[in-house]
């Protein structure tokens, strides 16, 4: 195993703000970087592969289970037609997903953090394998949401040692700075484009798209399981980690003290981005075939990976950019990107609906990285999981809950009605998102 030294980033992986809490911390873990990098270089000759590797391994991890949890999308409409059931019914599928990863995140999101990274990664990849057979077999609802749960559960108790584990093992470069926030931003909206549009892909040129792309996944996390044997440990083991990681299963949400008033700040930004990401997975194939009247299930599909490749982009533009600065900016950006794709909803132009959403997610990726890199620079390495499943309950309520009830209450409302009124909540919460970041960039150049 890698030296506990292995567990936090160099400094200038960090906000470059002195008086940030924890940077005084951070800058003693920095100076082991190169203990870190010979102890990773020893768990390589022992059959390990080396930090550098392990880091890629993880983000091609991220990537997999994010592209994972898209790919029913362009499908919900097959299975509503295929076995009848109502828009209430394929939101509860899309929201139990979510539901189940809340779970997983408030039980085991910080189990990482005490009994080490590599087993908990390798237990969540076998279930998310499970998960994509259950999908095989699925012939109704029922199996589907069963489905779809054990997915969130996988998902979940993953998401926080991903999230930790890119930290850990990020590149000590000043050429790559900030490159675990980055990663850990850009890798879940990338995967959610490539599962959607791939799914699309299924859906439009295979004659088995509900049973050929999970063949795939399951594959590919079985692969992925094998793989995270060879993964270097940056969680060195401690007296005592046995009845912590028990203490840690307790349902909690971990924000260290801090850390507190700027997730405070953060939250929404978090919720504006995961809530119109929401609205778009769980209702966007509906929308396109419903309002738009766009026939081709294709469609559906490309609307997701717009909106989610956008978010990708828009965060390796702005990677180096101060972090409050970017939630902010990215808040303004997505507050005109949902504006727009309501006029085109309106209109019922798809040209404006998909330009919309480009802009929606150009914010959606930079304002969620702006809040993910600002909270990231004040953890410390024994929080990090921790924190960063909190990151996630807060989006996963906003990913889930606004989405269920606008399934709710679409049959009553209709469709354009419903996402007007969801479209002009995420406006409001992402323009207050856009002042608590420029006011807290203001307070933190005069302080």
């Amino acid at each position: 195993m890698t030296n506990s030294g292995g567990c936090a980033p160099s400094a200038n992986t960090l906000e470059a703000d002195p008086r940030a809490p924890g940077r005084a911390s951070a800058r003693r873990e920095g100076a082991a970087g190169t203990a870190t990098e010979a102890a990773g270089a020893g768990a390589a000759a022992r059959g390990r592969i080396s930090r550098r590797g392990g880091f890629w391994l993880l983000a091609g991890t991220l990537v997999a289970f994010m592209a994972a949890s898209s790919t029913p999308s362009p499908l919900y409409v097959l299975y509503q037609q295929r076995w009848g059931f109502s828009a209430a019914t394929l939101t509860a599928v899309f929201a139990v997903y979510a539901l189940a990863l809340l779970i997983a995140l408030l039980t085991v999101g910080g189990l990482s953090d005490h009994v080490g990274r590599r087993p908990v990664l390798i237990a969540a990849l076998l279930a998310e394998a499970g998960a994509m057979i259950a999908f095989l077999t699925a012939d109704g609802a029922g199996p589907l949401l069963l489905a779809r749960a054990v997915q969130g559960l996988a998902t979940g108790a993953a998401t926080g040692a991903i999230s930790a584990g890119l930290v850990d093992l990020q590149p000590a470069s000043r050429r790559v700075r900030q490159l675990g926030a980055l990663v850990n931003s850009v890798a879940p909206t990338g995967g959610l484009a490539a599962g959607a549009l791939g799914a699309g892909l299924f859906v439009r040129y295979t004659t088995t798209p509900t049973t050929s792309v999970f063949v795939l996944l399951t594959a590919v996390f079985v692969l992925l399981a094998a793989a995270m044997a060879l993964l270097p440990e940056p969680v060195a083991p401690r007296r005592g980690r046995g009845r912590d990681a028990l203490v840690s299963l307790r349902p909690r949400v971990a924000v260290p003290r801090p850390v507190r008033g700027a997730f405070a700040a953060a939250v929404p930004c978090l919720v504006a981005t995961w809530a119109l990401g929401g609205l778009y997975l769980s209702l966007g194939g509906s929308l396109t075939a419903g309002v738009l009247r766009v026939p081709d299930r294709l469609v559906g599909g490309l609307v997701v990976a717009a909106l989610t490749a956008a978010g990708a982009a828009a965060s390796l533009v702005v990677r180096d950019l101060p972090a409050r600065r970017v939630m902010a900016g990215g808040s303004l950006v997505l507050a005109a990107g949902a504006g727009l794709t309501l006029a085109a909803l309106a209109a019922a132009s798809t040209p404006m609906f998909f330009a919309g959403t480009v802009v929606a997610g150009c914010g959606f990726g930079s304002a969620f990285l702006g809040a993910f890199r600002s909270l990231a620079a004040l953890a410390g390495p024994a929080e990090r999981a921790g924190m960063f499943a909190s990151v996630y309950v807060v989006s996963y309520l906003a990913f889930s809950v606004p989405a269920v009830a606008a399934g709710i209450a679409a049959p009553s409302l209709g469709l354009r009605a419903t996402a007007t009124v969801y479209g002009c909540a995420v406006v409001v919460l992402a323009l207050l998102a856009a002042i608590l970041g420029l006011a807290g960039e203001r307070a933190a150049r005069t302080a």
